[in-house]
């Protein structure tokens, strides 16, 4: 099984991974890194989770972190040293869009901040724009808030604790809140749901009928709330159900997996995890047992 460079790492968290284990085995950073916070009431319609990650490395040390695609909206609130992607710096807080893509994420220094992720259909309510308008990029949260962002962060910056600075954060949210659900549409949300409990199998044709959409109008709905095709949420439902079924098996029947996940067959499921993860399946395996170890240690 081939071997993960010394200073790459996972990470992957599932929707029902547990909140008290933060992300799944697969990932590799030492215990405590990271720590969620409860959602106020009010948010919890749009905001799944909050978490705080806080991790100092060595002098002149640099982890890649390989984080695999959920298709969720996250805001960044960084107060340590920004990661960056692609060799770009990344901002102090920044919005980052839906993606069904890997991002390779360069840690160095210290890296402390909050990560607020978004449900799907909360973009538009948070951020004023369609989940589609910033899909697949980073954009500094002053370019959605007139100036805001910055400004909050100062003001969670300056709290004395973490859960003093996480009820700054909640508040300022709330306040973004619009009266009523106008932002959300109830069809596409339904859409998500049913495509993400047949693990991505279901048809779309089927999927537009059980919500009462036509086809072209659910893309085009899915599209602006989600930030991500029903194809692409698709595939990453398949993706995610078949990570799942590897936790289970460390020495899987690649075909059958492949059959049983809604692949054509081995190869298209191998095609999908390279462009899904960056990895084939044989060395996603190969870092999640490393990345578990690493982690049980």
């Amino acid at each position: 099984m081939p071997t993960p460079p010394k200073n790459e790492r996972l990470y992957l968290r599932l929707d029902d991974d547990p909140l008290h284990g933060l992300h799944g085995p697969e990932a590799g950073m030492p215990a405590g890194t990271l720590r969620a916070f409860p959602v106020a009431e009010p948010l919890r319609m749009h905001v799944a989770h909050i978490l705080l990650y806080r991790e100092t490395l060595p002098e002149g040390r640099e982890v890649l972190e390989r984080v695999l695609p959920d298709g969720a909206v996250r805001l960044v609130f960084n107060l340590g040293d920004a990661p960056s992607a692609d060799e770009n710096a990344g901002h102090a807080v920044e919005a980052i869009g839906a993606s069904a893509a890997p991002a390779l994420v360069r840690l160095r220094r210290k890296m402390d901040g909050l990560s607020v992720t978004l449900r799907p259909g909360a973009a538009a309510a948070l951020l004023g724009r369609p989940a589609s308008e910033i899909a697949g990029t980073a954009v500094h949260l002053d370019e959605l808030w007139r100036g805001r962002g910055a400004e909050l962060l100062e003001r969670i910056a300056l709290q004395p604790d973490d859960a003093s600075r996480v009820s700054v954060l909640c508040a300022a949210l709330q306040r973004r809140l619009p009266d009523g659900d106008g932002a959300v549409h109830a069809a596409a949300m339904r859409a998500v749901q049913l495509i993400a409990m047949s693990g991505g199998r279901r048809p779309l044709r089927e999927v537009a009928q059980a919500v009462g959409l036509g086809e072209r109008r659910l893309q085009q709905v899915f599209r602006q709330q989600v930030g991500l095709s029903p194809r692409a949420w698709s595939r990453l439902a398949r993706l995610h159900a078949c990570v799942r079924a590897l936790r289970l098996q460390r020495e899987p029947a690649w075909a059958s997996l492949a059959l049983d996940g809604g692949f054509y067959d081995q190869s298209h499921l191998i095609n999908e995890f390279q462009a899904l993860c960056g990895l084939t399946p044989t060395e996603f395996l190969g870092r999640a047992i490393s990345g578990s170890s690493k982690t049980a240690d």
